[in-house]
């Protein structure tokens, strides 16, 4: 695998991020990663329009552990490449291109972490990859299609409004600039946290994602994202490994998905927390215990 040197980050970022960082070529993409650690792989994957500084929590409380935490940007956010075509974006798109990494990293054995998009990108990647599956944790996320007679939420129908969500996610940073209406605790995503999960979306030309992810969530059972979404599903209904459930209620976006998550997973230990929708923030300590906890099943 090409190692390549990491994009720099500013000292007040840098300083909370103790990691090895490179960037690497995945599928014709450059994909920013940080990694902590050595032993069983556990892939991290976050969501819109988050990027891999969202584990750093949750790494800190992995140290010591024999666990090789890894934790890359996606394609379009973050430090990683960021196509300027909103079509770019496909469900199928991001799942191959993590599905590279994974190549690129000859990962197996995986623990694999997932939040909000992360969900269907990650299961999406070892769908066709499910051998090298070794345990799955979830946070705050969904993990197939949608049930008939949905209504998307409030914030994906925003995402659709003509004109006006191109003004608020391309002219206005939104949702990175409003992250903490999202937490349990305001307070977890203030100052220089708040800064950092904006910094790699500064410039104008950079905000294609976090608009473009919005809508590819499905707002009809015939979206293009629904094959995917249900390739998902087959994977977590059809595994037979240790899984875990770490939720935050008081998420306004996914909160109520949680009893559904529930459903299709009916082994799967379940932690409920009072954190929002970046759990990460509020909880590491829960995630990092249902990593241990899926790492020491999953021998």
């Amino acid at each position: 695998m090409l190692r390549l040197a990491p994009p720099p980050l500013p000292e007040f970022i840098a300083r909370s991020l103790p990691f090895e960082r490179y960037a690497t070529l995945a599928d014709g993409h450059q994909l920013h990663v940080m990694e902590s650690g050595h032993g069983q792989p556990v892939l991290c994957v976050h969501g819109n329009p988050t990027w891999g500084f969202l584990y750093r929590k949750v790494a800190a409380e992995l140290a010591g552990q024999p666990l090789r935490v890894i934790m890359p940007d996606l394609v379009g956010l973050g430090l990683s490449d960021k196509p300027r075509s909103p079509r770019a974006h496909t469900l199928d798109n991001h799942i191959r291109w993590l599905g590279a990494l994974v190549d690129a990293l000859d990962l197996r054995q995986v623990i694999l972490v997932v939040q909000d998009w992360g969900g269907p990108i990650g299961l999406g990647a070892f769908a066709e990859r499910s051998d090298r599956l070794a345990g799955i944790v979830i946070s705050n996320t969904v993990v197939g299609p949608p049930r008939p007679g949905f209504r998307p939420t409030a914030f994906h129908r925003f995402a659709r409004a003509p004109l006006l969500s191109d003004l608020a996610f391309r002219g206005l940073g939104f949702p990175q600039v409003a992250l903490d209406r999202a937490q349990g605790d305001r307070h977890s995503i203030r100052g220089d946290v708040a800064r950092a999960y904006r910094f790699p979306l500064q410039r104008f030309a950079d905000r294609v994602a976090p608009l473009a992810l919005a809508r590819m969530v499905p707002d009809s059972l015939s979206h293009p994202s629904i094959p995917a979404l249900e390739r998902c599903q087959s994977l977590v209904t059809g595994f037979r490994g240790p899984t875990a459930i770490v939720w935050g209620d008081r998420d306004p976006v996914l909160g109520r998905v949680r009893r559904h998550v529930e459903k299709l997973l009916p082994s799967a230990p379940v932690t409920v927390t009072r954190a929002g929708h970046f759990v990460q923030e509020e909880v590491p300590g829960e995630i990092a215990a249902a990593i241990v906890s899926v790492a020491s099943r999953a021998k």
